[in-house]
């Protein structure tokens, strides 16, 4: 095994007292909560993209 911090057991002990000490339905809603906001950064990066394309096609119909 290779030494440092981040060995697999380490992990794995860090995760259970984690579970003890949050329990299971906090680390559940905070799951979900990092789930949200990352679809909500990838939806937030996509309207800029959509916009261009929108004006883009006004722009066409006005010539």
């Amino acid at each position: 095994m290779g030494e440092g911090l981040f060995q697999p057991l380490h992990l794995i002990l860090i995760i259970a007292i984690i579970l003890l000490i949050f329990g299971t339905s906090k680390f559940a809603s905070l799951g979900k909560g990092m789930g949200e906001g990352i679809r909500n950064f990838k939806a937030a990066m996509k309207d800029p993209e959509e916009e261009k394309k929108k004006e883009i096609k006004e722009e066409e119909k006005k010539s």
